[in-house]
């Protein structure tokens, strides 16, 4: 049963992340804030990561990530390497350190999202040596980052109860 429970588990993940990235990339779906839209599965992928191994976080990692690199059109694997190495992080601070509460998935979110948009920007618009990229990372970076970071306690609930109706036994 704890298998069964395992393997509905992740596919609900899967179901979650390919849900959220419709919606985000659904024009006029979400409003637009100062002209940024959230970024669902990235925030996602983070929650996840605290009510997983490291190695499933890892994972779910890299599948937010793939799904935010066809969504941004970018380099395809950037936002894949990225947050495979913060679910890691993520989850294994959360088994060791920390415990899963609303206030430490904001916490996490405000560190996790400002290093991916931060990240994002530096290789993205700087290391291009584009024009004006303090004013891209005040009117679009930012409130991106912050748009998202709204979304960090529903999606803590919503993994939540998801965790909880599908208890895991560790090993």
């Amino acid at each position: 049963m704890r298998d069964l429970n395992r393997i509905i588990r992740c596919l609900a993940y899967t179901l979650e992340l390919l849900v959220l990235f419709m919606i985000q990339e659904t024009p006029g779906l979400l409003p637009r804030i100062y002209g940024a839209r959230p970024v669902l599965v990235l925030a996602a992928g983070l929650v996840i990561a605290m009510f997983e191994l490291e190695t499933p976080a890892m994972a779910f990692g890299i599948v937010a990530g793939l799904f935010c690199d066809f969504g941004f059109s970018g380099t395809l694997g950037f936002h894949a390497l990225i947050l495979a190495v913060l679910c890691f992080f993520i989850s294994l601070l959360v088994r060791a350190y920390m415990q899963v509460n609303p206030v430490t998935a904001v916490l996490l979110g405000i560190v996790a999202l400002g290093i991916t948009f931060g990240a994002q920007w530096l290789f993205f618009y700087y290391f291009r040596h584009y024009s004006q990229p303090l004013f891209a990372l005040t009117s679009h970076y930012l409130p991106k980052y912050l748009y998202t970071l709204l979304f960090v306690p529903l999606l803590y609930l919503v993994n939540k109860g998801l965790s909880e109706a599908l208890p895991v036994q560790e090993k």
